[in-house]
């Protein structure tokens, strides 16, 4: 390399740029998996994915991504250790790294993590910024001194960051969450901490799916040229119970047509996924709806009702050819998450504000909080609890690892316990 590096690799750069990829994070990247964490470069993308949530807040986003910054050098490069192996006493060695951090990552003024190389014409890190941000006076370099606050601030951004892990069922465990619940950085206000009698909102609810699908099909029959793509992709989604990866083009896979597959012996269509999470594969059963969708969607793009063995067509061509980016110029090509993620918040607020003109005001804003790893939740949900798909094969569809995972989405929230409850006698012999 003709530039100099900082002795910390900055992973994250500005909101505008994240999505664009970077040459440096990704060899560094490479380099870990290949010698030390092995799913580091998996770990990666949940983090871009959750930091893109952020995108709304600025503030947000340049405090999150300094931490996880400083939290996945820490652990890829110091520790070497991957994040679904990391307890509440490693986690605590995080703490004191922070506390006393080696002088070489400290910088006694603020600067950007990268940069733009005026020879490479490329993005770079930044060879001056260090994680960690020291104090001077009178322009004297002070003894580097962290408050408990900062502590406590770096534990809530972890505890969000796991929670967000385990959402996406990446791990079953928080230890972050786990050290604010005892010792030193317990928060007073357990019952926040703790999350008793608290859920995250992860599903949408019967009533408010059936505004998306609503939404999706409003927005395909006013205009098919810019939606039919959208309605087809919330259908895939929830049918298959797809994380958006699984669909978004990234380098070294481009979601193609002949992912439908018919098995010759049974006549049955399965959409084969040929990596997931952890580096697995699976086919995904393909119920008759879907196939209709599908059969709608290539009817649309002016295709054979259903795709040929191995057919290459991408399975969402764009309508524009992005001007930037590894398919800059580029018609015929997929879209990548930031594109799908877009076009899946375009049908939830639309969706929202359906629910919201027919004076369901609280089913608004909670489907505004959902994200479109909510279709995959509701989707589970829904072919356990609704349809009555048998655990085992819901589980196989979903790639859970264990069936206690996807237990998880019997009847067990708190709307659904009350709901339940509501009508019980107090005698049943009255």
């Amino acid at each position: 390399m003709s530039y100099l590096l900082p002795p910390a690799i900055p992973l994250f750069d500005s909101i505008q740029h994240l999505e664009d990829g970077n040459a440096v994070v990704n060899q560094h990247l490479a380099e870990i998996s290949l010698s030390a964490v092995p799913d580091a470069g998996y770990v990666y993308e949940f983090a871009v994915d959750w930091l893109l949530e952020q995108r709304f807040s600025e503030n947000n986003y340049k405090t999150y991504r300094s931490e996880l910054t400083t939290f996945l050098h820490w652990a890829f490069n110091v520790e070497q250790i991957s994040l679904s192996d990391i307890t509440r006493r490693v986690l605590s060695r995080y703490l004191e790294y922070c506390c006393q951090p080696p002088e070489t990552l400290i910088a006694y003024r603020n600067v950007a993590q990268f940069i733009t190389d005026k020879q490479l014409k490329e993005r770079v890190p930044n060879p001056l910024w260090r994680p960690f941000l020291g104090k001077k006076i009178d322009g004297i370099e002070q003894n580097y001194v962290i408050s408990e606050k900062a502590l406590k601030t770096k534990l809530a951004i972890l505890s969000a960051f796991y929670a967000y892990l385990i959402n996406e069922e990446y791990t079953e465990r928080n230890p972050a969450m786990a050290l604010m619940k005892n010792g030193r950085f317990k928060n007073n206000s357990q019952h926040l901490v703790s999350g008793e009698d608290q859920e995250d909102i992860k599903a949408f609810s019967d009533l408010q799916w059936s505004y998306v699908m609503a939404a999706a099909n409003q927005l395909a029959a006013s205009c098919p040229e810019e939606n039919e793509r959208i309605l087809f992709l919330v259908s895939l989604m929830y049918s298959c119970y797809l994380r958006i990866s699984e669909v978004a083009a990234k380098p070294g896979f481009s979601p193609i047509m002949g992912q439908f597959k018919r098995d010759t012996k049974t006549g049955v269509w399965g959409f084969y996924i040929p990596r997931s999470k952890g580096g697995k594969k699976r086919s995904v059963a393909v119920s008759k709806q879907l196939l209709l969708a599908l059969q709608r969607y290539r009817q649309f793009l002016g295709l054979a009702p259903l795709p040929t063995p191995n057919e290459k067509t991408p399975l969402f061509i764009r309508h524009r050819a992005p001007g930037r980016g590894r398919d800059s110029g580029i018609l015929n090509a997929n879209l990548g998450v930031r594109q799908l993620r877009e076009q899946i918040y375009t049908v939830i607020e639309h969706a929202a504000n359906l629910a919201q003109q027919d004076g369901f005001e609280q089913d608004a804003n909670e489907m505004r909080q959902l994200t479109p790893h909510s279709i995959r939740h509701t989707g589970i949900s829904h072919d356990i609890n609704l349809v009555g798909r048998p655990l085992a094969h819901v589980q196989a569809d979903a790639g859970h690892d264990s069936i206690d995972t996807t237990s998880q989405y019997l009847h067990t929230s708190r709307v659904e316990r009350h709901q339940s409850a509501e009508n019980k006698p107090l005698d049943h012999l009255a």
